[in-house]
């Protein structure tokens, strides 16, 4: 049902609603038979007050609309949270406004907005749990209201021109205990300093600095880490062309977008060199790396070895 010719305006009447107008309809001809005036004038507050509700939650809905969708770094099956923008005209203007945005493979809690605030660009945040990599495109955005009594719930539509990137599940990539990450040879020499823990041995490190104590209990070589070693940036590489589409491709992501996801907790710079049949193309950063796995796909023949 549409109000006053406004194709992104719908009504419901609520159960609340519902009941109300069976009170109301109850009194109204209770008053016919009883000729009763005071339940006349009964009928005609309850009528009103129904009349208010309709009007002020179209009020709510006036000067308002969202502007855009903001998100940082959203990974599929997992929660994250997604910014929306709202360009309110009346920031003064109580609204009481629950906020639906509808994304295809992707569930999007509804987030509410009270108004009030005079913030004339106001943002809410939004719950979302993408199904799986790559690009999502949102359908519209839902502005519905049941304010002030509950009796109706007015509902706007809004179509939202985003495309938002989904990054892989950062997975497969185990956690170290220390935090450390990859290290690059050290800048002091054997003698002149300290050992302040331990890492796991990676490619390039000295057998000099084998933590022997720390091997033996993770059965693993382990080395020291000395004072003064400053971290390495982390530099990983994936070519598309020993890859085929499966599921062996998309656990590689995700163990990528784990191994960057890591090194952002650690702080450690991150470049991600990809190959494929069009060249050579490097993404430095943790985002850039991370946006650059969305669109990948496995470019391997048949012969392919994975």
């Amino acid at each position: 049902m549409y109000l006053w010719k406004d194709s992104r305006l719908a009504i419901r009447v609520t159960r609340l609603g519902n009941i109300y107008l069976c009170m109301t309809g109850m009194v109204g001809v209770i008053g016919v038979y009883t000729n009763n005036n005071l339940l006349y004038a009964l009928f005609g507050l309850m009528i009103g007050l129904l009349l208010v509700s309709g009007w002020v939650s179209r009020a709510s809905l006036r000067a308002i609309e969202p502007v855009c969708v903001e998100v940082g770094s959203l990974f599929a099956r997992l929660k994250g949270g997604l910014r929306l923008r709202l360009s309110d005209k009346a920031p003064n203007r109580v609204r009481g406004l629950e906020i639906h945005l509808n994304i295809p493979n992707c569930r999007v809690e509804p987030g509410f907005f009270p108004g009030g605030k005079g913030d004339s660009f106001p943002t809410v945040v939004l719950s979302a749990r993408p199904e799986k990599r790559g690009a999502l495109q949102p359908k519209h955005v839902e502005l519905r209201t049941t304010y002030p009594f509950g009796f109706l719930e007015k509902t706007r539509h809004f179509c939202i021109d985003t495309i938002l990137s989904v990054a892989p599940y950062p997975g497969g990539h185990e956690k170290q205990d220390d935090g450390s990450g990859d290290f690059s040879e050290p800048d002091t020499k054997s003698g002149y300093s300290s050992p302040v823990g331990a890492r796991p041995f990676v490619a390039g490190d000295s057998t000099n600095r084998i933590h022997w104590k720390r091997t033996a209990q993770r059965s693993e070589p382990w080395v020291r880490v000395m004072e003064g070693d400053h971290p390495k940036g982390l530099q990983l590489e994936l070519d598309l062309t020993e890859w085929r589409p499966g599921l062996n491709f998309e656990r590689e992501l995700e163990r990528l977008s784990g191994a960057i996801l890591q090194a952002r907790l650690q702080k450690i710079d991150t470049v991600l060199t990809i190959l494929s049949r069009r060249g050579r193309t490097e993404a430095a950063g943790h985002i850039a790396a991370w946006r650059a796995l969305v669109p990948l796909e496995a470019e391997a023949t048949e012969e392919g070895s994975l």
